[in-house]
């Protein structure tokens, strides 16, 4: 009979980690974890705790500090495969999870399932020939050296491809290697896990090929299980239920999806909500469940297509998905830098990113051309920017990867504000107090179509009062407002009490508060 070792990535929620590898070891499985080295030592900690008596359960030796799109996914994945190889020798599959996956079937299911053919399933379709990827580069993933991280690194991963492709740099492929892609969660068998640990000791032009792909692990395994694998032996699909809408982005399930998603030919799905608490109770029962029958229709993506479809001609059977996504999420963070003066907003958010590798959006709500990922069209124009706020937000999450997101915002988006903070994630606000000289003022009056290059002097000299006031008004709103996490940096602070503020704001370390306190030319105009 199967036995599958599970392969979990995970970097956040240890309880739900440590409950999730109660439920599939319970159920005869076995699971060998990699906590993001990122994650907070103190989850490592008590995942370990908790998980210590359980025989079915072992830990990558190594842990690696993940970054989406990068080879460190696929050596995460590598460490814990080799974890449960040696730990599990009566393990017959290899299943990919993350932190996000449930069982949508029972143990007693997936176990027959999995007998009824001997294969491997994993999506694996023509790298150049099919249309897998929609959207962004294409063949360049694979021709040109990528050393910096698109979501982290904007700028620098775009210049390096230009440089490489106005310089003629582009690599080949390996000769022998025919590239395929595919969905990253897939179920191997024991030997073709084995072939392909053995392929890449043997093979190490081909890591450092792969290395520097983008998106590796949507690739690497898809290649080289066509590359060793016979094709009979091959069901190119993913066991795991997931969708993707027609923005790119993952459709979240919830409460009321139970009955959708237990009739769909998978055994898991991702991504179950966090705040689905009826939906995880009922499938983590299930996965324990016998004799449990399932009617297979396999009806959702054809259903979510079709209510999507009809919604954008008008006839709208159901809610667009960022219509019916109302809140960012529980365990979420929103992290606001508030500034009148922009550009200090924006030297600081530039530190921040570089210090803790948070992601950033500067002015969203504010400057047409703030950088933004594509999301779909939600993010071209400012009234759709702000019509769709929460979900604009939601995405923006979904994009990164991360439950935590600094933005900068204009001291007059109070509405803004207020309605953030009254969502169910936490809200914290960072005020940044700045000194404003008279030339300033005149500047910010020109910006916002105040004054002009001829306005007269005694008319501006009569209206910086009224500028200065409406900013201190400004200001007096928003601590009134009485926001739990208002947090507040003074340009008149010495960088060590602005050092605390930093350190409660971003809940990093004083140390490394202070650094970015002290930041050169913060406040310089």
């Amino acid at each position: 009979m199967a036995r599958i070792a599970f392969i979990l990535l995970c970097h956040k929620d240890p309880d739900a980690i440590v409950k999730q590898a109660q439920r599939l070891t319970a159920a005869g499985d076995c699971i060998a974890i990699h906590l993001d080295a990122r994650a907070d030592p103190g989850h490592f900690a008590r995942i370990r705790a908790a998980l210590r008596d359980n025989p079915a359960v072992t830990f990558a030796k190594r842990r690696v500090r993940c970054g989406w799109g990068e080879w460190s996914l696929v050596q995460a994945t590598l460490n814990a495969v080799e974890a449960a190889l040696g730990a599990f020798p009566e393990a017959t599959h290899f299943y990919m999870l993350s932190g996000d996956c449930m069982a949508i079937k029972s143990a007693e299911y997936a176990h027959a399932f999995l007998d009824a053919r001997d294969a491997d399933y994993i999506e694996s379709v023509d790298f150049f020939a099919s249309d897998w990827i929609r959207t962004g580069i294409r063949e360049e993933r694979l021709i040109y050296r990528h050393w910096f991280n698109e979501r982290r690194q904007k700028r620098l991963f775009y210049a390096s491809l230009d440089i490489q492709r106005r310089l003629g740099l582009a690599r080949r492929v390996p000769a022998d290697l025919e590239m395929m892609i595919g969905s990253q969660w897939w179920c191997l068998r024991r030997r073709t896990v084995e072939a392909i640990l053995g392929f890449l000791a043997r093979r190490p032009d081909v890591v450092r090929f792969f290395r520097t792909t983008w998106i590796p692990d949507e690739t690497m395994f898809q290649t080289l299980v066509r590359h060793l694998v016979p094709e009979t032996e091959i069901e190119s699909r993913t066991l795991t239920f997931l969708m993707f809408s027609d923005y790119g982005v993952p459709v979240t399930f919830y409460n009321d999806h139970y009955d959708l998603l237990l009739s769909q030919d998978a055994l898991f799905a991702r991504k179950i909500s966090p705040e689905a608490r009826d939906l995880k109770r009922r499938l983590g029962h299930l996965y324990a469940s016998e004799g449990t029958e399932f009617q297979i229709s396999d009806e959702g993506r054809s259903l979510y297509r079709f209510l999507t479809g009809r919604g954008r001609i008008g006839r709208r059977f159901a809610p667009r998905f960022w219509e019916a996504e109302g809140t960012l999420g529980h365990e979420r963070e929103l992290l606001i830098v508030v500034c009148k003066k922009w550009h200090v907003a924006k030297r600081l958010v530039g530190r921040i990113r570089q210090m803790t590798n948070l992601p950033c959006a500067e002015y969203l709500f504010n400057e047409e051309t703030a950088e933004l990922p594509d999301l779909g069209g939600i993010q071209k124009s400012m009234e759709k920017r702000h019509r769709h706020r929460r979900a604009l937000m939601r995405m923006l999450f979904d994009y990164h990867g991360a439950d935590r997101l600094v933005v900068c915002m204009d001291p007059a988006d109070l509405d803004l504000m207020l309605d953030f903070g009254r969502d169910r994630s936490v809200t914290r606000i960072l005020e940044i107090e700045c000194a404003f000289t008279d030339a300033y003022l005149v500047g910010h009056a020109m910006r916002v179509g105040l004054a002009g290059p001829r306005t007269p002097r005694e008319t501006l000299e009569r209206l910086l009062p009224t500028i200065r006031n409406e900013i201190a008004f400004e200001s007096d709103r928003i601590r009134e407002a009485g926001f739990a996490h208002h947090y507040r940096l003074r340009e008149n602070d010495p960088p060590e009490a602005n050092a605390r503020p930093l350190a409660e704001f971003l809940a990093i370390g004083d140390a490394q508060a202070l650094e970015i306190a002290r930041t050169q030319h913060l406040f310089a105009d």
